[in-house]
């Protein structure tokens, strides 16, 4: 979902809440807000997947051979893999309005379910408020809060997004969170300046200060650059990493209302139990409904600028029923299996629409960062 954005008004001296304009799916980030899907979830009700790993492989490769051609298809905005009402795999085709007479009923043996996504954007930060989510902490801080890089705004806008976790590579510890959110700036556009290594990362965010950095806690300097903007571009993953500034950072990385995690990940499951904690909606729990989405992306070059569309393939979703489980401003937010202690990382969260949340596996991430989780 998209980071929240304000836009800030000199003459008035007001912040205005503004939506973004999305292209199928967008990352959560800081500026945007996303209304633009219908407010039912068509998801199926499903448990478990139940299938075999080679059975599992063999739908992969069936909705795989078709997702070109669906959405070439109008209104067709991804695909993925789910349960039928019996648990068997199914293929899962994304829409931005109903369309099923335009659908075929079954691929390659396969039924076909669709769910009515609407649009998917990228929701940085929305709102603002005095949830211990927005708010100012007194160092140490936890993760799960409101935050971003200092100088995440232009034309207007200010951004931010969520401080999701933290990892290390060796012994130097660092937040993660998407990449959109630390390194959304990818040209000079509207303010003159690129995201850098070494920008200052601040909590909370500039859109839960009145788009300014002044009194806010500097707790990270970015460390990675956009993995989304071409030619640079990384085929399958939303994130970038901040090395911790000393004393600033939990470094046991609790997160609001989650606590400490597992060192180790999980891989995710068709009707796999999920909590998350994030800027706008705290913490709030879902279930995994679809595997191996393939999803495309609006994305903006810089806060308030212009709007460019990225497929991802490989993707998680979740039930985001009238953005119930992630909004604007949710962008970053590491998603948990849903248990009381030590939970295990699932995946980074980072687009979705008012039904459905889409989220990188956590695998991807680490690998490609060459990190690891801080948890027990």
């Amino acid at each position: 979902m998209a980071k929240s954005s304000y836009r800030f008004v000199p003459a008035l001296a007001a912040l205005v809440l503004i939506a973004v304009a999305g292209v199928l799916l967008a990352s959560c980030s800081k500026k945007s807000y996303l209304l633009t899907s219908p407010d039912t979830n068509n998801s199926p009700s499903i448990s478990n997947l139940k299938a075999t790993p080679a059975e599992l492989q063999a739908a992969m490769r069936s909705q795989e051979a078709h997702t070109a051609a669906l959405l070439r298809m109008p209104g067709v905005v991804g695909t993925a893999i789910t349960a039928d009402g019996a648990g068997r795999p199914a293929i899962m085709i994304l829409t931005e309005s109903a369309m099923s007479s335009r659908l075929p009923s079954s691929i390659d043996g396969y039924a076909v379910i669709e769910n009515v996504t609407g649009k998917i954007v990228a929701l940085k930060g929305a709102g603002g408020g005095g949830s211990s989510h927005t708010a100012k902490q007194t160092p140490p801080i936890q993760l799960g809060t409101s935050g971003g890089n200092v100088n995440d705004i232009a034309n207007g806008f200010c951004c931010s997004g969520t401080l999701g976790s933290l990892v290390h590579i060796g012994s130097t510890q660092y937040i993660l969170s998407n990449s959109h959110v630390f390194a959304g700036d990818v040209v000079s556009g509207g303010n003159g300046r690129v995201t850098q290594i070494g920008d200052d990362v601040n909590q909370p965010g500039l859109v839960d200060n009145n788009c300014s950095s002044a009194n806010t806690n500097i707790v990270a300097d970015v460390s990675s650059l956009s993995t989304l903007y071409p030619p640079a571009s990384t085929p399958n993953v939303d994130c970038a990493i901040a090395q911790v500034r000393t004393g600033m950072v939990s470094t046991t990385g609790a997160i609001l209302e989650v606590g400490t995690l597992s060192a180790s990940t999980v891989a995710a499951s068709v009707g796999q139990a999920v909590k998350k904690s994030g800027r706008t909606t705290g913490l709030t729990r879902s279930s995994i409904s679809g595997l191996n989405a393939t999803v495309s992306v609006g994305y903006e070059d810089e806060c308030g600028g212009t709007s460019f569309t990225k497929t991802f393939t490989g993707q998680i979703l979740v039930k985001n029923r009238r953005s119930g489980f992630l909004n604007s401003g949710d962008s970053g937010s590491l998603m948990v299996e849903d248990v009381a202690t030590n939970p295990r990382a699932v995946g980074l969260l980072f687009a979705g629409s008012s039904t459905i949340a889409v989220a990188n596996p956590i695998g991807d991430v680490l690998s490609h960062l060459g990190a690891a989780m801080v948890g027990n």
